[in-house]
């Protein structure tokens, strides 16, 4: 309904010669006394007039030219709101619009096709995914699929953090195993990695190489073998969440020399040294961030030659812009909030508009079964694994639990709350009142001969008045704002929220208003308004990624 209001409004701002800087806000009363919708921009507008609000508001209200039939009543609230109260008639009329576009609804044209990158997961391929992991995985699907909504072009990608200690580290431990598989004495270090996987891949290449490798002193062919066996364990953990990746960028070619012998690592540093902004000192490289007003200075090669995370992590966004995308999302885990600020900054002060990049950041996950908490460390192999979970529970309730609460919070992750078959659970909530309506359907073509590929005259809504009814029409028709607003907060949480709200007021519609023994008329009103509901939660479990059972 936003894109019904804001023209209307700009007109009557035209019409008045009112001059503002002041974007059209429309938003929803938090009392239906107050109208179904409200606009502040008389408020906003007075003092840069020079006008008294209420004033203002009295004067544009005289300007509004809405459709005939469409308003009931406008009137000036407070400090000069605007508040408006539409017609149950044009509410009902304008659901037909759902049904009309069917899949499409809900689907705008901002983006303009224009190129968005969305880098997600990103996990280092040193272990099975964690479920600390997996709300990251969750969070970027859902962010891409937002941006796909919107018109956007949208890739994608892994960063495989293939290069760096971790991956020595990775290479040791299967070489540490493989030795004591052949028979050798091995004092393993605490600080590699102890889960039973690194166990199996050495059994692995045992049985393909028998004790040939025992006296090989690097780790190549143990860090390349577990990395690729790691890597596709990861995918196919992916793969069971519906968490797909257009490409993958493989972080050892930031180290690779090009025909000059510099790589994408070493041109960051000097094009930074030009800048004035490299110094080095007690053996290390360092970012002199202190010129921005930081109190240390970011080391970006470590005195043992080995680069810090900022280092390949600017170079990498680099090649997005080198790549021309002109929305670069990033969603990062909380381990990161003190790192991605010296990239945008090195990103700045190479001379890159880094308003084209979106952050997010998503906070912790601990995991609770009958009360506990399962502490998780990857390094000593008692890590919660996301395949774990997904068995545990499922798909559909893992994606929904991971992103029912904003990435701001930490979440608490209830395996009890998400085995429930009943209403307390949030997935069970919404997907239930799509089977409902499911079964409602097939009731209706069996008794009445509704057939919802033939659909009667949408006129038939405008008959519908009661209360029940027109506040579900009208939390179906703010569908489309909900996605641009999520967009906009890269919040997916936002969408869960409307949805159960929309669960909610069809269970209430259901329990109020009879269907299938109405009038006829009112009974295919109400199939229509059904129909409309479905077509919504189909739209909002695509882009939240979970699936749309018909029965349950």
């Amino acid at each position: 309904m936003q894109q019904f209001f804001r023209p209307v409004i700009q007109d009557a701002l035209r019409s008045a010669g009112i001059e503002t800087g002041q974007p059209v806000q429309i938003e929803k009363p938090a009392s239906a006394k107050f109208g179904h919708f409200s606009t502040n921009i008389a408020f906003l507008s007075a003092k840069e007039l020079g006008k008294n609000p209420r004033t203002l508001a009295q004067e544009l209200i005289g300007h509004l030219r809405f459709p005939s039939g469409s308003i009931e009543k406008t009137e000036v609230a407070g400090p000069g709101f605007i508040n408006f109260f539409l017609t149950p008639p044009f509410i009902m009329d304008s659901l037909g619009e759902v049904l009309r576009q069917g899949e499409a609804f809900g689907r705008g044209t901002s983006g303009n096709g224009e190129k968005a990158i969305v880098e997600y997961v990103s996990a280092n391929p040193t272990g099975p995914l964690t479920i600390g992991r997996g709300r990251g995985g969750v969070l970027g699907d859902c962010i891409a699929n937002l941006f796909e909504a919107e018109g956007y072009s949208v890739t994608r990608e892994y960063y495989f953090n293939d290069a760096g200690r971790q991956m020595q580290i990775l290479g040791e431990s299967v070489r540490f195993r493989y030795l004591e598989r052949c028979g050798r004495k091995v004092d393993f270090p605490d600080t590699h990695y102890q889960g039973g996987y690194i166990g199996d891949i050495a059994d692995r290449i045992y049985q393909e190489q028998g004790d040939s490798l025992a006296d090989t002193e690097g780790t190549g062919e143990f860090k390349s073998t577990a990395e690729a066996i790691i890597f596709s364990s990861i995918k196919k953990t992916l793969e069971r969440l519906g968490i797909r990746h257009d490409s993958f960028f493989n972080e050892h070619t930031l180290y690779t020399p090009d025909e000059n012998g510099a790589t994408r690592n070493s041109r960051v540093i000097d094009a930074l040294r030009q800048k004035g902004f490299i110094d080095e000192y007690e053996g290390a490289t360092w970012f002199l961030t202190t010129k921005l007003g930081q109190e240390k200075n970011k080391v970006l090669v470590k005195s043992t030659g080995e680069p810090s995370y900022r280092l390949p992590d600017i170079a990498y966004h680099l090649t997005k812009y080198d790549r021309g995308f002109g929305v670069i999302v990033n969603v990062f885990g909380a381990d990161h909030i003190d790192e991605y600020p010296d990239v945008i900054e090195a990103l700045k002060i190479l001379g890159h508009d880094t308003s084209r990049i979106r952050i997010a950041i998503n906070q912790f996950v601990t995991t609770t079964v009958d009360g506990e908490t399962v502490k998780m460390s990857t390094r000593k192999g008692n890590a919660d694994l996301l395949d774990d979970l997904i068995d545990d529970v499922g798909a559909d309730a893992t994606r929904l639990f991971f992103i029912m609460r904003s990435k701001d919070s930490h979440l608490n992750f209830d395996v009890d709350l998400a085995r429930k078959q009943s209403k307390d659970n949030p997935v069970f909530y919404l997907q239930y009142a799509h089977a409902r309506i499911c079964s409602l359907l097939r009731m209706a073509w069996s008794e009445n001969g509704f057939n919802p590929e033939k659909l009667p005259d949408l006129a038939l809504l405008k008959t519908l008045s009661s209360p029940e009814e027109l506040q579900l029409a009208l939390a179906l028709l703010d569908f489309p704002d909900m996605v641009r607003s999520a967009l906009r907060l890269l919040e997916p949480q936002k969408m869960v929220d409307y949805m159960h709200s929309i669960a909610e007021l069809y269970h209430r519609f259901y329990q109020e208003c009879p269907i299938l023994k109405a009038e006829a008329d009112t009974a295919n009103a109400r199939l229509l308004l059904s129909l409309a509901t479905r077509q919504v939660l189909q739209n909002g479990f695509r882009i939240l990624g979970i699936s749309a059972p018909e029965s349950m």
